[in-house]
Order: C-alpha cells, then structure tokens, then sequence
C-alpha cells in the first residue's frame, strides 16, 4: 500500500469523522513521517494510538469528541508538538500527564468539556502557553502560582466552572486578548484585574452573578474593547463603566432588569450588535438613532409600545436584523422601512394591527415573522411598480395644496407660472449657449452629432446600390465582428501586472502552469508564453508566444495558435503571436527565461477521442430515498437483495433495475428515470435498460450476482443510515501534500461560495468544488477523485495516489471502489451525491409573463428601484412659511427681566480634571470652548389652584355661620402661595469631550436627585444652541473664549471678538473669532485685545463700532469692554474709520477688504430636509441658528436674500439630494411668485468647500466639530 510513495510527503490529514473504535486505527499513518498537524475529531477512540509516536514533526493534535480517558501515552515523546486539542472527551484529573507540560513549544491547550475538578497539576510550567481552554469542567479553584508563570496568554476561556473567586495575579495577564468567564458564581468577585487587562477585546461574564457593586467603576483604560457579554444577570441599569467604551462592537445585555437607557449609548459610535432582550425597556432613546454602525438590534421581551421606539430609527441604515418580539407594538415606525439592509425582522408575539406599506419595499428582506398578532392586518401590497420609487408632485400648486394654502393662493400660483414669454426664452436660451460653464454640454453635443453622422454615413453607403462602374463592396466588409467571451480561458487580471505567465494546452483549453515550473516544457505538449513589460511611457506592453513541442499531438499545435490569437485579442494588444518550436527557439524567447529552459519526456494525452472499446466495471446498486433518489453499492451476489427495495445493476451496456416484491413503484420510477439518465449522459444511448420485478428475473442477471439464492431475506435494517460523505480538498506545496475536509451545510441553499468554516451537514452542494482545484469524495464504499479543469497537473497525479492510499488505509467494505471524474464529466453516480446538481433549469413560479415583460433587461439597483413603492409622502409646509420676525428690543428686555424675577438663585460649576469645581461669581458669563459647565439655577413657582375649588370654597362661606368662614379663611391662609422647581443647565463646548456629560450624570446629577427629589429638571446644552431662558440670566453679556479655562498661555497672541444678536436681544453672544480683518462688518461690534509683555499695562483692548452698527448694541459692546477686562488693560472705544494703525491694524495682521453690510441678517433662514420619519420632510430652524446645525446625514437649505444654498452633508443619500433639489427648486418658484423684485439663485454646497457668501450667516464660523468619543 505504501508503493506509491506519498504518505511520507503529507504534511497534513483531517480524518475526523471515521470509525476508529476497536483498533481500526490505520497503521499506514506511521509513514506519513513529514505530518504536521492531524485531526481525529469524531473517530470513537478511546486512547490515544501508538502510531502517533513515529510522527516526530507533529505541531497539532485534535483529538476532540471521542472517548478519551486518559492522554498518557505517546505525547511527551513529540518534541515538536504545540497544540493539544481534546475537547468533549471524558477525561479526568488522572488523565492529564504532567509531564506534557515539560514541552517546550506548548502553546494551545484546550480540555473543555471533560470532567475536570481541578486545574491539571504541573500546568504553570507551560510558560509558553498562549491559549487555555479549560470550560465546562468542575474546577473550583485557580491556584496563584499559574498567572504568575503564564503571563503570555492572549486567550483564557474559564466558563462553566465552579469559580468564586480568580486569583489577583490575573492581572499580570496584559496581553490577553480574550478572556471568558461565564457561568461561574461570581457573587464576591469584584473583578478589580480588569483595568490592568490592557490589550483586551472580548469579555464575556455572562451568568455571573453581576450586579452594580460588584463591578469595577471604569474601564476606561481597556481602549481596545470590543465584545461584552454580561446577559443572564442582575443588572438594574447600564453599568457606567460601560459608557466610556468608545470601541465597543458587541454588547450583550440581554436578561438583566434594566428599565431604561441613558442618552450616553451615543458614546458606542462603533457598536455594530446590541442585544437588550429580555430586560424591562418601555421606551429606547432617540441617541440610539446616533448608532449609525448598527447592523443587528435585539430587543425582545420587554415592555416597548409604539411610542417606545423613535422616529427617526431610519437614520440606521446599516441595519440588517431587528428583533423585537414578544412586546406590546400596536405599529412599528414607518422610518424602519427605510433600513434598506434588513434582512430579518421579527416582530412575533406583539399587538400590532397594521404595517407601513413600505414594509412591502424592502427588498433584501429574508424573514418576516409577525405570528401570534391576532389583530394584524398586512397592508396592500401597491399594483404598479414601473413608476420612480420618489414619484412625489413638486409642482407649486400641489405643495402649497397640502401645505393648506387657500384656492385663491393656490389659482395665483399657477397663473403667475402660466404664461410663457417666448421671446424671453429665446434670449435666456442664447445667452445659456453662450456662456463658459456649459463647456461640457458642447463637448456632449458634440460627440453625439459626431457619432450621429458617422451612423448616417455608414447607412447611406450601405444602402447605396453599386453603379455599373462602381466598385463593388466586399461580401465580408459587411460583417460585424462577433463578440467573444474569453473569461473561460483566461482571468480578469491577466496581463494588468508585469511578469510570466504560461498556459499549457490540455483537452483544448490552455491550463495556467505554476510558477515553479516555467521554463519546463514537456516534449509533447504545447504552451502559451505572455510577457508583461511596461514601455518607456510607462504603459503596459505584451510579447506572446507559443510553443510547440517536438512531439505534440495535431489538436495542442492548433489549440495553441488559436488560444495564443485569442489572448492577443482579449488583450487588446497590437503585437504578433510569435511560433517557437522545440530546438529551434528564437534569442527572443530564450531570454524570457535567461537562457534556462529544459525538455522533459512525456506530456498530456490528445484531446481527440481515442477509437477503442470502452471498459466497464460492473457495479450494483441499492435505491433509496423518498424525495431525493439515493444509491448504496452493495456486493455483486444475491444475498445483497432485499424485498422492500429497488436495485440497480450496472453492467456497461446492459442495465437492470430489479424491483423487490415489497418495494413502492414511486422507487421503481425514479431508479428507471435514474438509469434513462446514466444511458443518455455516459453511454451515449447505447446501453438496454432492462426492468423487472422479484421472480421475473432473466438468467442474465443471476449469471452476473453469482446464481439465485434459496430465498431473498430482509436484511437491511429499518434505520440504516450511510456514513456522512467527507469531502477533501488536495493541497499542494513545494515538497509536501496537505488533505483538509471541507465542512458543508446540507439545510440552505448557499447563493455564493460558502466559507470552509460551516458545521458538517449531510448533503453537499456543487458550488463547493473550484474549479482551480482537485477534491476527494470519500463515501465509504465510494471514493471520487474529482478533477477541476483548470487544476494544475501535479496536484491531479498526486490526487489520483491520495486517492488510492485513503481507500486501502480505511476499513471499507470489498465491494469499495475508487472512481476519477473530471470537470463537466461526471458520472451520475457522482451527481447523486450532490444536492440539487445544476441539470435541471431551476423555474420561479411567483412571477407571471407580464411581470417577466415589464422587468425584461433590469438588473441590480435599478430593478429594486423600480419595485419601490410609487409614491411617497412629502412634507414641504415649511417653505411656504412667512419667516419669523425678530423680537423687538423692549419686549425682550421685559422677557429678560420676568426670567431673572423668578431666579431665586444660581451655583456656577466647571470641570477641572475628571471632578466638577464652584466657578467663581466673577466668571459668570465667560465659557471656554474646550469646559463643561454647570449650573444650578432655583426658580420661585406659584401654586396655581383650580377655579373649580376656588367657587366651592366661595358657596361654603355663604352658606355657613360667621365662625366657620374665618376657620376657613385661616386654612386658606395657611396654604403656600409658592413653590420652587430646580432646573440644572449642562453646558458643553464645541471643542469639549463627552466626558464632562458622563462625568455629571454619574456625579453631581445623583447628587442633585438626592436634595430636590421630583423638582429636578435636566437641560442639556451645547456651545451656541443654549436655551433662552438660560441665556438670559447673563443679560447679553454672554461670552464665548477660545480653549480652556486654566490653560497657560504660551504666547502673546491678539484675540477678536464679535458680538452679534441673532433674531432677539436674548440671543446675544460675544464669540472669539480668528484674529483676520477681513471678518468685520460694518454692521456689527468687535472687541480686539492686543496684548503687551510689559507687567505694568497688559496691553491695549479696543471696541470697534462699525458705522452701520445698532446704537444699542454699540453700548453693550463698551458694557462687555469693560466687564471682561480690569483696570491693567487700556481700553478705547473707536468708530469705523479712526482706527490706529500702530497697535489696530498691527494687531489684526494687515488690513484687508471686509464686508460693509449684513443685509444677509434680514433675510437668512436655515431648513433641513430629511425623510428619518419615513417620509421627506422640511423642517425650519430657529433664526438663533449654528454651525452645528449643519446635520452630516441631511440636507440643508440656507437662503441669504439673494442665493439659496443647498448644503450636501458627507453621509446623506442619493434619494434625499434628489428629493431636497426638487423641494428647493420648489421654495425658489414659491419667492418667485412672491417677491419678484428679489429673484434667488440655487448653489450647490458640499461640506467642507463653504464660500464665504454662505459662512458670514453663521456666527463665529470655524472648522467642523469631529465626532467625539
């Protein structure tokens, strides 16, 4: 068995899945000398083989789910062993020998799954240990001495033990990558080792007792983080340490007791897979939108109703799986329809009544559950499907019809659209024909007329008969050149890099040769040279030759001429095919290959068929199998027949199908159809099939099975079960062979190439076999050699060898045969092996022929977008909104001054390190942009009665006696006329961490909860979007600074600052600004701060008034000069016009042209077109707008009196930029009509490349703010 000589070249072996029980174990396994690794997963061992000893080189064992008791044995004696793997065996404590620990390149032990009660003993030794799987055993203790020794380990898996405690040591452990403790009882383990766990990613403590205590208070450090697992505890909320993880991807929170979730789950910008079953949720936060790397959301059984989930969960649109069973959803929001990823939406055991109808658009859908919703009625799916899944009317009239305008508004709208001047039109055409910017529209134009007129001239001469004199056209000059399909011989990336490539002709086809082997030509075969070279322009340049070997057959000579065209052709190059013949090679081709070629004997066979008789090995069959036709080889003789089946006799030409007395005809069917088929395919409809049932049997057929029995028994068992198919993938390398198993699935249809890592199943699936590659099919008593087209030559020989050695090393039955199949050939045999082999045409019966003729020639996004929904609704009120004026001075000073009568009191707090500090009353008023502030402010609120109360009081004194009014009169007077209510302001600058808002909810927010129980209000704010109410206990002079607080200056540097109201004088701020003069206006105030080194005079500090200025605002500019510096500054007051220029201008850098007007501030109006509540909307914001108003994922209108912008954000989709261009054009129609005096201009905005038209709105533009962690 061992001549052919291959077994001492396996590298490797997987033979996971044989019967190796009572001493089966193959003895030809001591050859394989060269074995570096060796799986026997499966194989029912119950110790460890002898024959392991002679594999001196073996790096990896795994020897997981048998029958192990014991390893001791051959292993110790392995000097090159690294990896143990004897998962799900029965070992125990005495079966682990000591002495493998003494190896020096152990690094990969795993004994999970065995009966363990204590950590193996002498393990600490292994000092190179990397992975340790010890779970699902019954140890109790882990002794100190083993973290102490193993601080190497990147992976640690302790679940299902009997833990209560881990040893502090752990915390040595800083390269470890993984660690898993679930399903130990924890309860007293404060886990204070984590912090110190730097390099870790995954964290799994599931079903380990975890509470809020018993949890280390930051994590902050852990930055690699990526997987958490703390389901199945008792968590009452998120733990905080969890909100500091920036990097997480997986959490698993299921089977806790959490009730809510904080708004700082918009920390996890990276999570991508969020379990939250089974918990006590009510209601998710709109910061879960936030999440925008979402792809699976798990939140079943809790408490979530329609409101719970937010509107604007569309803006997850990465999303792929939603589950959300098991709630109380009487709906679901229409905007999760606009999740186009999602694939599985569950949303089972609910209350729902209805879905949206888009629910019918997504089209990547795989599984819909909504059983157990007795009151659900699915929405009609819409009829047509042709028209643009965005079909919305844009037209004026119909916007401001929905928009609730009246007729008459309505009429006027399209009257003043109505008529057309076409004189008007011609002018504006021309001067469009005319202007710069339609370069490339004439550059289209142009090529269309050209090609126009070439097509013309083309037809005319074809369509011109020749005269008597004329010349007469060639028959062929009118035929076209067919298009040919290369991708079958040659690759895509063929010829794209500079090297050698070589094909050697093979059955027809040219097969890619190694690159070990080039400049080796076998005398009878032929080949196929391509040189890749790149010119001295830099472009790719090819030489192609072909080769002709000396005695190579008819078919290679003229196979490698034709491929040798078709490469050039394929190609595109304009280079000749150059003939080379063996011993006559021209210097050209020799250095190719530097003057190294060499001729080797032999060759491939011709790819002519070969007029011989055909050998067949005759072979019997056993049918079975109720749906899918299955074959068993039995042996040729009687005894092998059984009554209740059918079987088939292959004999070459002649074939019987016997049918047993007790077998179905449904079998008898499918066996004949089976053998028409084996006749058609393999004999070319030579073979007689013969049929015949139990007692009808010619004496042919007992001659072939060795003479009839006395009797035919029933011998087959009731559950017999063949062995699992094992599929083997041939590896080759330079001096070794490896042979993996490739692990199927039999229950899915795969659509793509599955990977190799699937579970085992039982049927395989054609689209695992490469064409690039050579497999073999073990089948018990069948063993396939299946050869891919494209599969080098080596590895076929080598395959055909492997083949042989696996059939004799196994215990098979005598009948057992080894068979070669070859790409495209193959036996049916074979094919029955395979589920669903590609020969019947797979048919789609849920579309009808006019579905088929509507859709006919689309493909991809285009056919999904045409079975988009027809129409979608479309929200543009907001256009045709008056803007809002701004708020007079004086009722805004009387606003001001209700808000501060209120205001009983106000505490000031910064955050200084990770605590928050009193900010002194000096420093109300003055926010840095790089600080978190907080402030507690105490508001006086009357009690209001009801007027109800107030008359039952006033009929109950008329009523009774003088006494009892004035004892009511003195309860009255006992009732408070007043309440108070606590409102805490969270300020956060620009350029501020999220920390300072973790930092307050964990900290002083508890601490607030705790001393005004029920009367805390919380407002989070952020630099420029503050409240008003907020605002107006500064009294105008609210000023924002550059950096933070404390910070030292390192320079002198000047600072500007711009003071600017924004729709009312409660939204004045005064904002640093970049230090450049070309950023004044004369319509505003700026404060310049020069500053000096001198210690006597700190500098100069001036308040420019521009010249169009506001009055009021030019005295609030001196009111802040002064507040904001003391008496060692110099402060001058100057007018537009009388600046200095030693200190003024100096300061500034250089005068430049600015700005003399914000006529802009009249006009300005800032929309956000977003379609996040499932259908396109346009909202306004407020005039008290900012650059952080800007959303990413949107689209934003900006209109300045004379443009309107329409700003494209990084993140927003093609269907939103469609849908907003339409609505702008729609609001410039709407001026139009309006204000004709004033007509607007549309712009194109993209984030980043903002013109200074569009900046100057803003107040205090600078960079954008990046995503904070």
């Amino acid at each position: 068995m061992e001549g052919t000589g291959v077994l001492p070249f396996v590298r490797g072996v997987d033979l996971s899945g044989n019967d190796f029980k009572g001493g089966y174990f193959p003895e030809n396994v001591k050859a394989m000398t060269s074995l570096r690794w060796l799986k026997l997963n499966n194989t029912g061992l119950c110790y460890l083989p002898e024959e392991l000893a002679a594999l001196q080189k073996l790096e990896h064992l795994s020897v997981s789910h048998n029958h192990l008791t014991t390893l001791h044995g051959e292993l110790s004696s392995l000097p090159s062993l690294r990896a143990i793997v004897a998962r799900a065996n029965s070992l125990k404590n005495s079966g682990v020998p000591d002495d493998i620990f003494k190896l020096d390149d152990l690094s990969v032990l795993d004994l999970s799954y065995n009966q363990l009660t204590e950590c193996p003993r002498e393990l600490e030794n292994a000092k190179n240990m990397l992975v340790l799987n010890l779970s699902h055993n019954s140890i109790d203790t882990i002794p100190n001495q083993l973290f102490i020794n193993l601080t190497d380990l990147l992976y640690l898996d302790l679940s299902e033990n009997c833990l209560e405690s881990l040893p502090p040591q752990m915390r040595r452990l800083v390269q470890l990558q993984t660690l898993v403790l679930n399903g130990n009882p924890l309860l007293h383990a404060q886990l204070r080792q984590l912090p110190a766990m730097l390099a870790l990613q995954t964290l799994h403590l599931k079903n380990t007792q975890r509470t809020q205590s018993n949890l280390p208070t930051s994590l902050e450090g852990l930055s690699n983080l990526t997987d958490v697992d703390l389901s199945c505890n008792d968590l009452a909320r998120v733990p905080e340490c969890l909100y500091t993880l920036s990097s997480l991807r997986r959490l698993n929170l299921s089977s806790n007791l959490i009730p809510e979730l904080s708004l700082c789950i918009d920390q996890w910008v990276h999570m991508e897979t969020l379990n939250l079953s089974r918990n006590q949720l009510t209601s998710l936060p709109s910061a879960i939108c936030k999440l925008t790397k979402l792809k699976k959301l798990y939140l079943n059984s809790n408490k979530l109703d329609f409101d719970g989930l937010p509107s604007g969960i569309g803006k997850l649109a990465n999303l792929e799986e939603f589950m959300a069973a098991n709630n109380n959803l009487e709906l679901i929001p229409e905007s999760l329809c606009r999740c186009t990823k999602l694939r599985r939406l569950v949303l089972n055991k609910n209350r729902l009544v209805t879905l949206p109808e888009a629910i019918h658009f997504l089209t990547e859908i795989e599984v819909l559950d909504v059983r157990e919703n007795p009151s659900l009625v699915m929405p009609p799916k819409p009829a047509d499907h042709a028209t643009e899944w965005y079909n919305i009317d844009f037209s004026l009239q119909n916007q401001l019809r929905l928009a609730g305008a009246s007729p008459a508004t309505v009429a006027a709208a399209a009257a003043g659209s109505a008529p057309k001047d076409p004189l008007a039109r011609k002018m504006r055409l021309r001067r469009l024909k005319d202007s710069a910017q339609d370069d490339q529209a004439k550059q289209v134009l142009k090529g269309m007329s050209d090609v126009a007129q070439e097509k013309n001239k083309k037809q005319e001469e074809s369509s011109d008969a020749p005269g008597p004199g004329g010349n007469v056209r060639r028959w062929d000059q009118g035929l076209e050149k067919p298009r040919l399909d290369y991708s079958e011989f040659f690759t895509e990336d063929v010829g794209q890099l500079p090297g050698l490539t070589i094909w050697q002709i093979e059955n027809f086809v040219p097969v890619l040769v190694e690159e070990a082997f080039h400049g080796k030509f076998y005398e009878a075969d032929c080949y196929i040279v391509l040189k890749t070279f790149l010119d001295d322009s830099g472009s790719l340049n090819w030489e192609i030759y072909y080769w002709i070997g000396g005695e190579a057959t008819l078919d290679k000579k003229a196979c490698s001429a034709i491929h040798a065209v078709n490469l050039r052709n394929y190609l595109g190059a304009e280079c000749r095919t150059l003939r080379e013949e063996m011993g006559d090679e021209s210097e050209e081709f020799l250095q190719v290959f530097d003057n190294d070629i060499s001729y080797i004997e032999g060759g491939t066979v011709s790819g002519f068929y070969t007029v011989e008789d055909m050998h067949y090995v005759t072979r019997m069959y056993r049918v079975y199998g109720k749906k899918n036709i299955k074959l068993e080889p039995v042996p040729l003789k009687g005894a092998s027949l059984d009554p209740r089946f059918v079987f088939l006799l292959d004999q070459g030409l002649d074939i019987y199908v016997w049918r047993g007395a007790q077998a179905t005809l449904g079998s008898t069917t499918k066996a004949r159809l089976f053998a028409e088929k084996i006749n058609k395919n393999e004999r070319k409809g030579k073979a007689e099939i013969m049929l015949f049932i139990q007692g009808q049997e010619p004496p042919e057929f007992w001659e072939v099975l060795g003479g009839e029995p006395s009797e035919i028994k029933k011998h087959v068992p009731d559950n017999f079960r063949p062995p699992s198919p094992k599929l083997y993938k041939v590896g080759l390398g330079l001096g070794y062979l490896e042979l993996p198993q490739i692990n199927y699935k039999l229950s899915i249809e795969h659509k793509t190439r599955p990977k190799v890592e699937l579970m085992p199943g039982m049927r395989l699936l054609q689209s695992l076999l490469d064409t690039h590659s050579v497999y073999i099919l073990d089948c018990w008593s069948d063993v396939f050699i299946w050869l891919g087209r494209k599969s080098p030559r080596l590895v076929r020989a080598a395959a055909l060898k492997l083949g042989q050695e696996l059939c004799g090393m196994l215990h098979r039955p005598r009948h057992a045969a080894v068979s070669r199949s070859l790409e495209g050939t193959e036996a049916q045999v074979f094919k029955a092996k395979f589920k669903n082999w590609d020969d019947v045409l797979t048919v789609d019966y849920t579309r009808n022929a006019e579905a088929v003729l509507q859709n006919q020639g689309l493909t991809g996004k285009v056919k999904r977008d045409t079975e988009k929904k027809d129409q979608l609704k479309a929200d543009l009120t907001a256009l045709f909104l008056p803007r809002q004026p701004p708020m007079v001075l004086a009722e805004a000073e009387q606003l001001m001054e209700e808000w501060n009568e209120d205001l009983d009191g106000m505490e000031g707090f910064v955050l200084e390190g990770k605590k928050f500090s009193r900010l002194p009353e000096e420093e109300f008023g003055h926010f840095y942009t790089q600080d978190c502030y907080v402030f507690l402010c105490r508001y006086w609120v009357p009690v209001e009665y009801e007027e109800e109360k107030k008359e039952e009081v006033e009929e109950e004194k008329a009523a009774r006696a003088e006494d009892k009014a004035t004892e009511a009169a003195m309860v009255e007077e006992k009732q408070p006329e007043e309440d108070f209510q606590c409102i805490v302001y969270f300020w956060q600058g620009r350029e501020a961490s999220n920390m300072g808002w973790l930092t307050f909810t964990f900290s002083l927010q508890k601490k607030f909860e705790s001393l005004f129980p029920g009367k805390l209000e919380v407002v989070r704010m952020t630099q420029q979007q503050e409240n008003p109410k907020f605002l107006s206990h500064f009294k105008r002079k609210f000023i924002i600074h550059r950096g933070k607080r404390k910070a030292v200056q390192s320079t002198l540097q000047p600072s500007l600052y711009q003071i600017r109201t924004n729709g009312s004088a409660l939204c004045t701020r005064c904002i640093q600004i970049s230090t450049d003069s070309s950023l004044l206006n004369s319509e505003f105030c700026f404060i310049l701060k020069v500053p000096f080194e001198s210690e006597d005079n700190q500098g100069i500090v001036y308040a420019w008034v521009g010249r169009a200025s506001d009055p009021d605002e030019a005295k609030l500019a001196e009111d802040i000069l002064n507040t904001m510096f003391d008496t060692s500054y110099s402060k001058q007051v100057i007018n537009e016009g009388e600046e200095p220029e030693n200190f003024f201008w100096v300061g500034l850098g250089a005068q430049k042209p600015y700005d003399d007007d914000a006529e802009f501030m009249k006009h300005t109006r800032l929309f956000r077109c977003s379609n996040e509540k499932g259908f396109f909307a346009v909202t306004e914001k407020c005039s008290d707008f900012c650059q952080d108003d800007l959303a990413d994922d949107d689209i934003m209108l900006l209109d300045n009196g004379r443009e309107v912008y329409m700003w494209v954000g990084t993140q927003t989709s093609q269907v939103e930029i469609k849908l907003s261009l339409k609505a702008c054009q729609v609001y410039i129609q709407h001026l139009r009509s309006k204000i004709q005096e004033q007509p607007r201009c549309l712009r194109l905005v993209r984030k980043g490349n903002e013109q200074h038209a569009f900046t100057r709105c803003f107040h205090a533009w600078s960079t954008f703010r990046k995503a904070l962690a």
